[in-house]
């Protein structure tokens, strides 16, 4: 009995905290932990993350095992006899091999060392013989000679999207904030229309009320009885609208941010508590620091430059330069490879020029040149937009904290004269229509103050998110 009431105080608990009002910094903060989006923006970058340990990967030492293990075969083979016919000869045999070897990558040259060992034994079934060959050690340099340097390019770029797939996924962060900002204003507006709705309504039946005593007293006219019944069947249908706009914004807003629950949501007005003031230098200074698209502009440029130097190393001349330096032996035994070991030596310097291609190296080379002439003058414009949309978004922003302001004590005026209008018209110094006008003033007022806030909070997270710094604190926006 008393787990059970233990049970029911916690479930009353956490009811009474589910149906708690939800703040605006509290469902961004959702939004940004449960959400969907927010949940592919993680994926995206652990995706990210795992290419770049990829790539750093490619200049650490490779380990590497490889084997032919067991490799045999059964089979009829052409032979040629010395009097040049033709015999097929049968072939059973067993031809295996196993080797170790330790490769490293050189960056700067584009070429590769390794150190190798190699043992292989081939036996015949078919004459019982068995012979061991092997590499007991070797060194060896791979050297591509005037080829495009893959790693060297890598190495200046990789970081690069690294670092903008960071910057990415932060941005994706404070768009899933501005997107919970509009969903949450968008069921903030439909609750207060309801509100006003209910509210119109019950004034509108109150007055009403009153309205009918006064007609059968012969004060005022069947029109303006006509007129407040109208009022009434305008809120009442207003109110069912607002209704219904209200369990689908709740819907929209629960479904985006995670929510569970099935409890109306009360929200609440996130009037600012300070309007920081955001100077347009500070906030380009930040972009240019912070942004993904800042980063971009620079990795584009090296993008381009490397196509250039790849067309350019492919139009000549091509060589690579092949050495090794080992021992190695043979037997019937495999002791036998280690004793007295032989020199095992390679150099091998292989090339290729183009004599005749009728312009294709020249072509590549100027399609690639172009390309990177037309990337400058790309980010060059998109540089200039991009300084346009801090400009713009900065000067909107200030706008918009004097317009809020405005709204506010427009609001708080339009609630007292309608006030006023409603006490006059039951004593009698004011019409209907006036008191009709006073309804809408006081309605409009309102939404117009919602819409500001909306307005406000919108700008702030797109500010938030070209910038990534946070204005209230003062601070850059971190994961």
């Amino acid at each position: 009995m008393k787990i059970l009431s233990f049970l029911l105080l916690c479930s009353a608990a956490l009811l009474a905290r589910a149906q708690s009002p939800l703040s605006l910094p509290e469902v961004v903060a959702r939004a940004k932990a449960q959400s969907t989006a927010a949940r592919q923006a993680a994926t995206t970058r652990e995706t990210r993350y795992w290419e770049y340990r990829t790539f750093q990967s490619n200049f650490k030492p490779q380990l590497l095992l490889d084997s032919r293990l067991p490799a045999f075969s059964r089979s009829f083979n052409e032979v040629v006899q010395p009097d040049g016919t033709i015999l097929f000869q049968p072939v059973r045999n067993n031809n295996s091999s196993v080797g170790l070897s330790l490769e490293q990558q050189i960056a700067r040259t584009g070429g590769t060392v390794y150190a190798t060992t190699q043992v292989q034994r081939f036996d015949d079934f078919s004459r019982q013989t068995t012979l061991y060959n092997g590499t007991l050690f070797a060194v060896g340099l791979e050297q591509p000679l005037f080829r495009f340097n893959t790693l060297k390019w890598a190495r200046k770029i990789e970081p690069l999207k690294y670092r903008e797939s960071q910057q990415e996924y932060i941005e994706a962060m404070e768009q899933i904030a501005a997107t919970a900002s509009r969903l949450f204003f968008d069921l903030l507006l439909a609750q207060v229309n309801q509100s006003i709705s209910e509210t119109n309504l019950n004034n509108t039946s109150d007055i009403l009320r009153i309205a009918q005593e006064k007609f059968e007293l012969g004060k005022i006219s069947r029109n303006e009885i006509l007129q407040l019944q109208l009022e009434q069947l305008k809120a009442e249908k207003a109110l069912g609208t607002a209704k219904r706009d209200v369990e689908i914004s709740s819907l929209n807003l629960k479904a985006y941010i995670g929510l569970q629950q099935d409890a109306r949501l009360e929200l609440i007005e996130p009037y600012p508590e300070r309007m920081p003031a955001v100077p347009a230098a500070k906030a380009l200074e930040e972009a240019y620091a912070n942004r993904a698209d800042a980063i971009a502009f620079s990795r584009r440029l090296l993008e381009a430059e490397r196509a250039v130097a790849q067309a350019k190393a492919e139009s000549g001349l091509n060589a690579s330069l092949t050495a090794s330096l080992g021992f190695s032996n043979r037997g019937p035994q495999i002791g036998d490879l280690y004793n007295q070991p032989q020199n095992q030596q390679l150099v091998a310097l292989e090339f290729t020029m183009p004599i005749l291609d009728w312009g294709r190296a020249q072509s590549r080379r100027k399609t690639a040149e172009a390309n990177q002439q037309l990337t400058q003058y790309t980010i060059e414009q998109d540089q200039q937009n991009f300084k346009q949309q801090i400009f713009t978004q900065v000067t909107l922003f200030d706008m918009l904290q004097a317009q809020l302001s405005l709204t506010a004590r427009a609001d708080s005026i339009a609630a007292e004269k309608y006030q006023i209008a409603k006490e006059r018209y039951v004593l009698g110094n004011l019409s209907i229509t006036e008191l009709s006008i006073a309804f809408a003033e006081k309605d409009q007022a309102r939404r117009d103050f919602i819409g500001a806030l909306r307005d406000y909070w919108a700008a702030f997270y797109q500010l938030r998110w070209l910038t990534l710094y946070d204005f209230e604190k003062g601070e850059k926006i971190q994961e």
